[in-house]
């Protein structure tokens, strides 16, 4: 589904702007009317009472609690079945999710920030995944001074394009020193860089790992953890509201999946692995399993809540919103009540916000 590959032009010489962008995705979010038979999703039940919740996702490791809860079926025993809808780029998961098409993504905080900002009725209820986002250069680029007039890949409004931003920010620079270029899909971006067509990219696991390792002399820059601390969020599970109030145990059944997932993969990340490679995950296994361990599932992110909301500043800068995110934006009500119901599992976990 990622045959296509485009090296878009820099920021200040795009067709559309970041603002652009962000006016594109909130108008989907009212123009694009929500049929019927998926208000709430919910109510898409087959004989047996079981619910289906239509959702999207990413492409990278933060995203395999999701996806091992589709494969193993891990809310089936909860009357709940996950439809992935399958999208052609990255902007069209958040477009997809702030119109009412499906109610349920996986998604980086940094789009939930701009479909919230856009009025979009939607809630982080869960984390996902953390660390992994990497940011990464060319032979010959070593620091972010080195990086001066030089081309980063990233895509837009993505947790990918903050940390290089709050990277040279942090190195007293800014994207006016460097060139940047947007992309659709994982692997058109993962590719750009091990064809030479940019200096630099930000990426996720498991294609960060695939391009260090794929061209000869790149250096890893930041790996978020020098600027942000261990264990920062990078996707979160979020949902639209309609969903949450009529059917909040539907809800809970995914985070739960989710939890189950987690403890699955902390187990047997090999077993993990072969469920995931090839079908959601474009990259050997090789490289899957160098990086599994770069971008850990975490679901329980409670601790990370207001490093979520801090980020706001970073996207009210690159121009994404036009005020910070509210603390109501991130509700883990529900999380906190599957953690009740479901000790053992979260005590078991390896990765979790600690009382």
């Amino acid at each position: 589904m990622f045959e296509r590959f485009n090296q878009l032009t820099s920021a200040r010489n795009a067709g559309h702007s970041r603002r652009g962008f962000l006016k594109g995705a909130g108008a989907a979010s009212f123009t694009v009317a929500l049929p019927a038979s998926l208000v709430g999703t919910m109510m898409n039940a087959s004989a047996q009472g079981t619910t289906t919740i239509k959702a999207t996702h990413g492409s990278g490791l933060c995203n395999m609690a999701f996806f091992l809860a589709k494969r193993r079926e891990l809310a089936k025993a909860d009357g709940v079945i996950l439809d992935f809808v399958i999208t052609p780029t990255n902007a069209d998961i958040a477009t997809l999710f702030g119109a009412g098409q499906v109610d349920m993504s996986v998604i980086p905080y940094s789009n939930f920030h701009t479909l919230f900002d856009a009025g979009a009725p939607v809630k982080i209820v869960a984390g996902a995944g953390v660390d992994g986002c990497i940011l990464l250069a060319r032979e010959g680029i070593k620091s972010a001074a080195d990086l001066k007039g030089k081309s980063i890949g990233t895509f837009q409004a993505d947790t990918l394009e903050v940390l290089p931003y709050d990277y040279l920010r942090k190195a007293g620079m800014s994207f006016k020193d460097v060139k940047v270029r947007y992309f659709n899909t994982s692997p058109e971006l993962a590719q750009a860089f091990i064809a030479g067509a940019v200096d630099a990219i930000c990426h996720i696991e498991p294609y960060a790992t695939q391009c260090l390792t794929s061209r000869k002399g790149s250096t890893m820059l930041s790996d978020g953890s020098d600027i942000y601390g261990k264990n920062y969020s990078d996707c979160m599970l979020a949902v639209r509201t309609p969903l949450i109030e009529k059917n909040p145990k539907a809800v809970k059944a995914v985070i739960k999946a989710m939890m189950l997932a987690q403890s699955q993969a902390e187990t047997d990340i090999d077993a993990a692995l072969r469920d995931t490679v090839g079908s959601f995950y474009k990259t050997s296994m090789e490289a899957a399993k160098l990086a599994a361990s770069k971008q850990p599932i975490m679901i329980d992110q409670r601790k990370n809540k207001q490093f979520v909301l801090d980020r706001g500043q970073s996207m009210l800068e690159l121009g994404y919103i036009k005020k910070l995110p509210p603390a109501t934006s991130i509700d883990f009500t529900l999380l906190e009540q599957v953690i009740a119901e479901n000790k053992s599992l979260h005590a078991g976990l390896k990765l979790k916000t600690m009382a």
